[in-house]
């Protein structure tokens, strides 16, 4: 391994190879010892390459224009929103609605509260007669319908009166499900939606933002996902009529689209909300109040071709691997590895990877006694000198108090380090 010292200011950087997920790519570590006050240490991250020469120039063009009224391109990942335009504009949600509804089964399946198994008595609030010139599953009034059915009712048929059914039977009355669907709303973070029924249909304050919709598409892939893996099904039969899933993107073998839903009303326009993978990066758009069904398509792809060409979601550490080896005072060991408990995944433009820089902050001294997985700092990643991400620096081995002797040293050891600092 080649070995080299920098010197900046008062501090030697020693350089090792590290980051496993980027062989190509070096890290330098500058070795300073916490004293009595948050340190801000720094981590360089170079490829070799950079030393010899300058890294060619990586070209993001804007993103392209969308015939929306609002739109939003969301990595699902690392949160990151690629593009948008009037991502915080209150629409008409249309039949996006029943992805709030989903999202509720899902969750209620989830933690046994229904089952995919139970027998649903259609009432005559569910009556598809009720539902003239809307989707509907065309359910009928008295008729028992298992949830199962109802659910791929509401998210392949997009049927208002499955919608109806399915509320009725979680929490008695729709008016009272709707209740349920705020409450997740706000839990979610979805601070502009309100709805006021189960399927979608236009009323004076049901509304929402493309920004909200990404945040419940991105929350029915994360938190439910025997519910998500139902939005990929194409076609759904019921009571001897068969229909297709309307999102189009389904069978674009150009995308791999596996969900999620459509919408459409005379206030709304043509909404679709869509999530596709491609080399480990999975992307969420959104689109709302398009021309027509071909638009909301042909925007929608726009914008998953514009995100999966110039941009890559990296994860330069996995859950539970080391950043840096510290040295900690009065333990039973010398020094402590701090890294991360969970994935760092970062958004960066495709081709940017070997820029990656990375510092971190400690924000507490290394005393011991110490817990495994404190949190004593963070990880700061950068691009062009600028902090793109963040995520929280954490011990990775519990650290017990050493013996009087040994803590005595350290005492005087620190103290003599403070005196020549």
């Amino acid at each position: 391994m080649n070995l080299w010292r920098i010197t900046l200011s008062t501090n030697d950087i020693l350089c090792g190879t590290s980051l496993s997920s980027y062989p190509n790519i070096k890290t330098c570590i500058i070795n300073m010892n916490l004293l009595n006050q948050p340190i801000k240490t720094l981590l360089l991250a170079t490829s070799v390459a950079a030393f010899s020469a300058q890294a060619a120039p990586v070209v993001t063009p804007n993103a392209p224009t969308v015939a929306a009224k609002a739109y939003v391109l969301l990595d699902y990942n690392t949160g990151q929103i690629i593009a948008e335009n009037n991502a915080y504009e209150s629409l008409n949600p249309a039949s996006l609605t029943k992805m709030m509804t989903s999202y509720v089964i899902g969750h209620e399946i989830k933690v046994g509260n229904v089952s995919p198994s139970d027998e649903v008595t259609i009432s005559k609030n569910a009556w598809s007669k009720n539902f003239p010139d809307s989707s509907k599953m065309f359910i009928e009034v008295g008729k028992t319908v298992s949830v199962e059915e109802l659910n791929k009712g509401i998210i392949i048929q997009s049927g208002n009166d499955a919608c109806v059914a399915m509320a009725e039977h979680i929490a008695g009355t729709e008016d009272g499900f709707v209740d349920l669907m705020n409450s997740w709303a706000k839990q979610l973070g979805m601070q502009d939606s309100y709805f006021e029924n189960s399927h979608g249909l236009d009323s004076d304050n049901h509304k929402t933002t493309a920004y909200d919709m990404a945040i419940l598409g991105a929350a029915i892939i994360r938190d439910v996902p025997e519910e998500y893996a139902v939005y990929k099904e194409k076609s759904f039969t019921y009571n001897g009529i068969k229909q297709y899933n309307r999102n189009g993107l389904l069978w674009d073998k150009s995308l791999n689209v596996d969900g999620i839903k459509t919408g459409h009303t005379s206030g709304a326009g043509y909404n679709l909300v869509t999530s596709a993978t491609k080399d480990g990066m999975r992307l969420i758009s959104v689109v709302m109040g398009t021309k027509s069904e071909t638009a909301r398509k042909a925007e929608s792809k726009k914008l998953l071709n514009y995100g999966f060409r110039f941009f890559e979601t990296v994860t330069p550490y996995q859950a539970g691997d080391s950043f840096v080896t510290q040295k900690i005072w009065y333990g039973d060991r010398e020094t402590i590895d701090l890294g991360v408990t969970t994935d760092t995944p970062i958004t960066i433009s495709r081709g940017q990877a070997k820029n990656l820089q990375a510092n971190f902050e400690l924000t507490k001294e290394l005393k011991a006694p110490i817990a495994k997985g404190e949190t004593v700092g963070r990880i700061y990643f950068q691009l062009n000198g600028k902090d793109i991400a963040q995520f929280p620096l954490v011990t990775l081995q519990e650290v017990n108090e050493g013996s009087w002797f040994s803590q005595l040293m350290d005492y005087f050891k620190q103290m003599f380090e403070g005196w020549f600092s």
